[in-house]
């Protein structure tokens, strides 16, 4: 190549860089934003992945503490037994004393899994929530309040499995 051919293709080549450093440019910016698409697809997986663990977690605390709801039911109606037959001797006789010692060790073992009897009282209002309504009678305590406790209601951890049956005044 002689000297004019060289100035020539040094020219030629000298244009094309700025339109070549333009195409740069634009794939570096391309590069950036698939890498910021990337960063922020892969944020959103960590934090889905964060509250899945955490919502396990809680289902799993879920689980144990009612894991042993059904057979606390069971456990229940011996309770039932124990009060109908301390409610049948009606004395202050040794085997009374201990049943109810035995009843006692019962419900306080069923207390430290969670169990917690309702608190029901004569004359108290009706709460369709915890209580459930046997009968009503005629009374002369104002309509809708409690008459009787007919059934012990019951509750574990906070959530109610045994609603207290009543007699309720008309």
């Amino acid at each position: 190549m002689d000297e004019p051919e060289k100035k020539e293709e040094e020219a030629k080549n000298k244009d094309a860089t700025p339109a070549s450093q333009a195409g740069k440019v634009s794939e570096s910016d391309k590069l950036a934003k698939e890498r910021d698409e990337y960063l922020d697809g892969w944020k959103r997986a960590k934090a889905d992945l964060i509250n899945y663990k955490k919502d396990e977690a809680k289902r799993f605390e879920a689980l144990v503490r009612f894991a042993n709801e059904q057979i606390i039911r069971d456990l229940i109606v011996v309770l039932d037994s124990f009060d109908l037959s301390i409610a049948s001797l009606g004395g202050e006789s040794k085997a009374e004393k201990g049943i109810y010692l035995i009843r006692s060790q019962l419900e306080d073992a069923l207390k430290s899994y969670g169990l917690e009897r309702l608190s029901v009282s004569v004359g108290q209002n009706f709460d369709p929530s915890v209580h459930d309504a046997v009968v009503s009678v005629e009374s002369d305590k104002p309509s809708g309040t409690i008459v009787e406790e007919v059934e012990k209601g019951y509750m574990l951890n906070g959530k109610l499995i045994r609603p207290a049956r009543v007699k309720v005044a008309k």
